[in-house]
């Protein structure tokens, strides 16, 4: 997961500084949408300004399609494109050319990559998701939490502490007149991105075939575990 997540992150900050300087103009589309396919594509309509979302392309550089660009840098925009809004003033210039994502999805994937790396040297397989998880930490210092079977709570407790954040600050800026700023956005979705990317490659390394049987698995506190 380290190395797509990286792969990505790398590409989002190379693809607008090896582009033509100002060929990618001030965009606003959906996400989870096709908006600048083609210069036919939703996006480079003249959309009202006022709009939740798109704007009039023509008054922000003119129209762009990243099918146009070379197979790299084409697939780097339409990853953008399809998972993120684009919204230019939330968004990052590079070399005059808009970002592939917005300031938020940079900090999520500059997190996730993060968190997915310290899994990468931390972590390992533990059977379960949750003590998989977990294992990043030395057994010394989460003795108490299996000696109390605070597992999961601890587990949950560190997502919410990442995820939260990002979600206070975005639900507030959707409904109501605050508008975050790119530093913020990147700091929440960066803390949002670690703990996603730490627990997938704790889902994905929790193995339990590889196994002999629960009682195998060495846990802190000398616990033992058992499947109910």
């Amino acid at each position: 997961m380290s190395s797509i997540s990286g792969f990505l992150l790398l590409m989002f900050f190379i693809s607008p500084l090896m582009l033509a300087e100002g060929s990618v103009p001030e965009l606003s589309g959906r996400a989870n949408a096709i908006d600048y396919m083609n210069e036919g594509s939703w996006g480079n309509g003249d959309h009202d300004e006022r709009g939740s979302v798109g704007h009039n392309q023509s008054s922000h550089g003119g129209s762009f399609a990243w099918s146009e660009l070379n197979p790299v840098f084409g697939f780097v925009y339409a990853f953008g494109d399809i998972n993120c809004h684009q919204k230019h003033d939330r968004s990052w210039k590079l070399n005059e050319n808009q970002m592939p994502v917005c300031a938020r999805d940079v900090g999520i994937f500059m997190g996730f990559f993060m968190g997915s790396l310290f899994f990468r040297i931390r972590g390992y397989n533990r059977w379960s998701v949750r003590d998989t998880f977990l294992s990043v930490f030395d057994d010394d210092s989460i003795e108490s939490v299996y000696l109390n079977d605070g597992r999961l709570r601890l587990m949950i407790l560190f997502l919410a502490l990442g995820i939260v954040p990002m979600a206070v600050d975005g639900f507030t800026q959707l409904l109501t007149v605050y508008e975050s700023t790119n530093i913020i956005r990147v700091i929440t979705g960066f803390m949002a991105g670690f703990v996603i990317g730490w627990l997938v490659s704790s889902a994905l390394s929790a193995r339990p075939e590889l196994f002999d049987s629960p009682s195998s698995v060495m846990l802190p506190a000398n616990s033992r575990l058992t499947l109910k």
